[in-house]
């Protein structure tokens, strides 16, 4: 589990496929030592377990399936990559529930300057509408954020001037996919109320065969 609150943004040195897997390394970090192999990783959202450690390295095996789902398979050596750490029993909680199971990709619509801070717009699809509202949470690239609009066909949101410097958002562009995970307990009320929907149709069922 973690909360979104992202710790560093970290240098990609190689993404190299190995048979059925691929093995991400990065650079290694001190904002986020130490670490151990068999550690949950955050990176760009994604919950990965760290395989092996140097003196400057960080890597991970990644599963085809988890490259051709999230934007890790685009990843190019020096490209940043946001870092958190799994949440502590004992920690602080200042983001929302993040699992690091991302949904899908999303592209950015718009990211530009605007006074002090910046204008993040990335596309919604249909099927994830009823799954955001303003003011909600969603985790963009691992990153907490909270929605500021939503729009018909886009997600808005306000990056202020520290999350851009310390998050792999220094480096986003128009176009580029980012990782989006939709809030947990969202998706819970969503299944809740799809599953009373179905019930009420198969009670109507029922009873015209009675």
């Amino acid at each position: 589990m973690f909360t979104g609150l992202v710790e560093t943004a970290a240098k990609v040195a190689s993404l190299e496929a190995r048979g059925e897997a691929s093995r991400l390394c990065l650079e290694a970090c001190l904002q986020i030592a130490p670490l151990s192999v068999g550690e949950s990783l955050a990176c760009n959202g994604v919950c990965l377990t760290v395989s092996a450690l140097t003196d400057d390295r960080i890597c991970f095996d990644v599963l085809e399936q988890t490259l051709s789902v999230t934007n890790l398979g685009t990843l190019r050596p020096g490209d940043f990559v946001n870092l958190e750490r799994s949440l502590q029993a004992n920690g602080r909680f200042g983001g929302h529930f993040v699992t690091g199971h991302v949904d899908g990709v999303a592209q950015i619509l718009t990211w530009e300057k605007r006074g002090a801070d910046w204008l993040l717009e990335v596309e919604l699809a249909h099927q994830y509408r009823a799954l955001v509202v303003p003011k909600g949470c969603i985790a963009i690239d691992g990153i907490s954020l909270t929605i500021a609009d939503v729009l018909p066909e886009r997600m808005r949101f306000w990056i202020i001037p520290h999350t851009r410097a310390v998050t792999n958002l220094i480096q986003r562009q128009v176009g580029d996919l980012v990782n989006v995970e939709f809030d947990l307990l969202g998706k819970y009320v969503a299944a809740q109320v799809a599953g009373r929907a179905q019930s009420s149709v198969w009670s109507g069922v029922s009873g015209e065969q009675s």
